[in-house]
């Protein structure tokens, strides 16, 4: 029964989730809140919703790059290089970004008729994004089924794993991570030395992917 909307953005693993829950999705929605690379994964998001037959919106949410403060927000020179787990990559939190999405996308499954919201977190966010976290999950999941008339539920099947389980996961549907995107940059191809990128090749390499993703290094 398709009966959930999912957040898509067109990185790793959202594009993982559409394809492995498809059966399920009858709505996918991509916010465009102003980001570097937001102009390079939305129409990823957009191609692989038309290939499976789901419908795709994007909403716009440019006052998140008007007044909020984060490096993703302002240009590849401000984004820093190395590992997630390092300190410098809390420059690139987008304050309360999925609290957000996510209240607009419980509105959107409310007014669709649709009874689960979807989100792709994993477990490697967990460092520095709270709300990627689990208890983020809880509590939001509980604010929206309060606050909605069919009691609407959030999924998010991928916060305890890995990004390679979640590339394994690709591998076994079939994904072309070639089409996706993850450099935080934005730039024409993908960094290579980012925080996303270094994840990206990461998980790719230990699902046993072949990384066909193109890189500046």
């Amino acid at each position: 029964m398709k009966d959930s909307v999912i957040i898509v953005s067109g990185g790793m693993d959202s594009t993982v989730m559409l394809y492995e829950y498809q059966e399920r999705i009858a709505l996918a929605v991509s916010f465009h809140y102003g980001s570097n690379h937001n102009d390079k994964e939305i129409p990823f998001a957009k191609k692989h919703c038309e290939k499976l037959g789901i419908k795709h919106i994007t909403i716009p949410l440019q006052f998140m790059k008007e007044y909020f403060h984060s490096s993703l927000l302002e240009g590849a020179e401000a984004i820093p290089e190395g590992n997630y787990d390092d300190e410098n990559m809390k420059s690139t939190v987008v304050p309360f970004r999925n609290g957000i999405m996510l209240a607009i996308a419980a509105g959107l499954a409310e007014n669709y008729g649709l009874k689960h919201v979807m989100m792709a977190n994993h477990g490697g966010d967990h460092a520095i994004y709270p709300d990627c976290r689990p208890e983020f999950v809880r509590g939001m999941s509980d604010a929206i089924t309060a606050g909605t008339y069919e009691g609407i539920s959030l999924d998010a099947p991928y916060t305890n794993l890995t990004k390679s389980d979640i590339a394994a996961k690709g591998k076994r549907l079939g994904v072309d991570f070639a089409e996706t995107w993850s450099c935080y940059k934005g730039g024409e191809i993908h960094c290579g030395k980012c925080g996303t990128c270094v994840e990206r090749k990461e998980a790719l390499r230990e699902a046993g992917v072949e990384d066909h993703t193109i890189y500046e290094e």
